[in-house]
């Protein structure tokens, strides 16, 4: 017997979704249960959102084609064969109106992954089991130099959303200082990420050294608060900055992405005066709809400006003549040029030691 499938209009095109009353997200205590259709159905409902965060991106394609249920294994960089996995690259079979562009990866490789420019590139993949949209930095025209800075405050163990507030607050005074307009979303969990358009004429090692002035600066403002640190062991009980999400190859759960954990919570664009009143909690896929469609979307006006990195360079540059040079890449990366030593505090040998 043929499985149950579902035609639906998404931009113009039809799009089948096949079993679509799979069950992706069970019901929990606060949020219903929402099936693939309903996943489906709920991008289609922020779509103007979601694809002014991923349109002509390359995107990586973050799937739980069996939903996301307890026992699901997720598949890693060390051993794959998982239900759920992160796809890189454009999966066979997929329609000849689902566009790629083709990056490289610090290891030297490359891949042609999806690169959406239509609404229904976005549902076909969420018909894939697609849960989370992983977009690059860059656009399609130009995958060498981002056009987006993005700044991710993630609290550490011992630290919550609300601390992630007030450091946003700290954040959101820097990014005036410097003449930059930030827009903020939840992560979909406690953090909070901020995205700044930027011209895309730096490359990404540019970037990240802006990241790393960035919240160097947010770090010698609320010292008790933020961490630059890169090894977990040493940031303690504080927000640190995630500045290697602007290496290249790293990325963040798009704007209105929903995140793979029971409610099916939604990484949604807020405006900086909700800052002090809101709750991630309240942003599932059941509800973000009907906030949409009030609201509209609060990163409607992202693409207007795009502003230069000269500040925060000149800044880094600053920061390097006092002795903070470079900080290390994730263990996965090659050894980049001016990158230190990657020795966890742990690991270092003891000077008495023999």
């Amino acid at each position: 017997m043929a499985s149950p499938e579902q035609m639906i209009e998404a931009g113009g095109r039809e799009v089948r979704v096949s079993n679509p009353e799979r069950v992706i997200f069970p019901a929990t205590e606060r949020t219903p249960e929402q099936t693939k259709l309903d996943l489906v159905e709920y991008y289609l409902a922020v779509g103007e959102g979601i694809l002014r965060a991923v349109s002509h991106r390359p995107t990586t394609l973050e799937r739980w084609p069996k939903g996301v249920h307890p026992g699901i294994v997720v598949s890693t960089r060390q051993k794959g064969g998982g239900d759920a996995f992160f796809q890189k690259r454009v999966p066979q079979g997929a329609p000849d109106w689902v566009e790629t562009a083709r990056i490289d990866f610090p290891s030297g490789r490359h891949a042609d992954e999806v690169c959406p420019t239509e609404l229904a590139v976005v549902a076909w993949a969420a018909q894939m089991g697609t849960i989370t949209f992983h977009p690059w930095p860059v656009r399609d025209a130009d995958v060498d130099h981002p056009d987006e800075l993005r700044i991710d405050l993630d609290p550490q163990d011992g630290t919550d959303f609300a601390d992630a507030v007030r450091v946003a607050a700290e954040a959101r005074t820097l990014l005036a200082d410097l003449g930059y307009l930030g827009f903020p979303k939840t992560s979909g969990g406690r953090g909070i990420h901020i995205y700044v358009r930027i011209e895309p004429r730096w490359t990404f090692t540019e970037v990240r050294h802006a990241a790393i002035a960035f919240g160097r600066e947010l770090e010698r403002r609320l010292p008790d608060e933020v961490t630059t640190k890169w090894w977990k062991e040493e940031r303690g009980e504080k927000i640190f900055v995630d500045y290697n999400q602007n290496a290249r190859d790293r990325t963040i759960a798009s704007a209105y992405s929903v995140r793979p954990k029971p409610g099916a919570p939604v990484s949604t664009p807020f405006t900086w005066d909700e800052l002090p009143t809101i709750a991630p909690e309240d942003f599932t896929a059941a509800t973000v709809p009907a906030r949409f469609a009030e609201i509209g979307d609060p990163h409607a006006a992202i693409d207007e400006v795009a502003h230069s990195l000269a500040p925060l360079l000149a800044l880094y540059e600053a920061q390097a003549a006092e002795g903070e040079g470079d900080m290390p890449y994730p263990p996965s990366y090659p050894k980049m040029e001016g990158e230190p030593k990657r020795v966890q505090p742990s690991r270092a040998k003891d000077p008495g030691e023999e």
